[in-house]
């Protein structure tokens, strides 16, 4: 077997009423390739009939599950009845089948909250099969799989030759004569599953997931929230700065910044709502305008003008030490932004700089539309 740098392998798929997929899956992954991907896990998801169907067709004692690891040799594969996971209502009922648009958005939901699961292991590999269940049902896990799937992750469908493709009694190509039966207009005729060929389509995806905000990745959600989150980083951003609370929020999400990382920010966001140039932060006259900003914005007990005003005063306005001054806190606004949003939305707010002339200069993206800040 092919070395794989990742100690856990798992294979997820949907089924419904034909739980071959997951054999002919396994089949094609383990058994027929020169360089086989064995899982050490396999799940699936799939409604309460559905689930069902598995338990009696794959996983009893002479189930084909078992059959086919035991025909190819294959090494031990988790696959307990716990890894199957049910879908269910609203009332935490097993579901008998997906009728309703109710049920549509449960199972969207639910079907995003497995893969997240499942891909928060950084030393699991996932193969995620479409090929059962309903149709819906494969679209979800396909689309959860580009939101939270890994470079190592991928993506199939699995493909059988006609005619056995629609029959109930075949589930992978046995190693030894097989007789299974199968329609041919108005007769019934016999077949060897020897003869079958099974294939899989990998099928490429867009992976968003470094695109997520922490807590989508890290944290339960739905799956309508992620995909809104992912998408947000194609829409015009919104900057609003609340100066009486020290607020900043992005998106309509409430960005955490300290007091001193919300003055930066501010007196970039003026700078640019004003539709001036870019600024030398580095420069005597920068500092200056910035602690006036904070004279004029903080409440003068606080001490935060002084703090600051001290800084810039022990660095005698050197501009090296000046523009060191900011570099801390541009980095952390960075990181405050990314935390909330995910990586690509937080760029389109990302402070920004450009070289000209041997100096650095540095500006807030934004046009004057795209900010708004509230002083009273």
């Amino acid at each position: 077997m092919t070395d794989h740098p990742f100690s856990r392998r798992i294979l997820l798929a949907v089924t419904g009423l034909t739980p071959q997929v997951v054999t002919e899956t396994l089949y094609a992954l383990a058994c027929r390739t020169e360089a086989p991907w064995i899982p050490h896990e396999v799940h699936l998801i799939t409604t309460s009939t559905g689930a069902s169907n598995a338990q009696l067709n794959l996983l009893n004692p002479d189930g084909w599950f078992h059959r086919l690891c035991a025909d190819y040799h294959l090494p031990a594969i988790d696959f307990p009845e716990a890894n199957i996971h049910v879908l269910c209502d609203d009332q935490g009922q097993p579901l008998e089948d997906i009728r309703t648009q109710a049920h549509n958005t449960l199972a969207a939901d639910f079907i995003t909250e497995v893969v997240r699961q499942l891909t928060a292991d950084p030393q699991s590999e996932l193969h995620v099969s479409i090929a059962g269940g309903r149709k819906t049902m494969g679209y979800y896990l396909g689309y959860a799989l580009s939101l939270y799937g890994r470079p190592q992750d991928r993506l199939s469908h699995v493909l059988v030759s006609d005619p056995y493709e629609t029959n109930r009694e075949f589930y992978y190509p046995t190693p030894y004569l097989h007789r299974i039966h199968s329609k041919r207009g108005d007769k019934e005729v016999t077949l060897d599953a020897r003869h079958a060929v099974v294939d899989l389509a990998a099928i490429p995806f867009v992976q968003l997931r470094q695109g997520l905000p922490d807590q989508l990745r890290h944290g339960q959600t739905t799956f309508t929230r992620a995909v809104a989150t992912a998408n947000r980083g194609m829409e015009p951003p919104r900057l609003e700065i609340d100066i009486r609370q020290f607020q900043v929020r992005a998106d309509d999400q409430v960005i955490k910044l300290s007091e001193t990382e919300c003055l930066v920010l501010l007196w970039l966001a003026q700078r640019a709502a004003r539709g001036e140039a870019a600024t030398d932060w580095s420069a005597r006259d920068m500092a200056e305008e910035f602690l006036g900003l904070v004279a004029q914005v903080t409440n003068p007990m606080s001490g935060h003008y002084d703090r600051i005003a001290r800084a810039f005063e022990e660095s005698h306005f050197v501009t090296v030490r000046i523009g060191k001054y900011f570099e801390p806190h541009k980095s952390r606004i960075k990181k405050a932004f990314e935390q909330t949003l995910g990586t690509l939305p937080a760029a389109r707010y990302q402070i920004a700089r450009v070289r000209h002339a041997e100096r650095t200069y540095f500006f807030l993206p934004l046009e004057p539309e795209q900010i708004g800040i509230q002083s009273h």
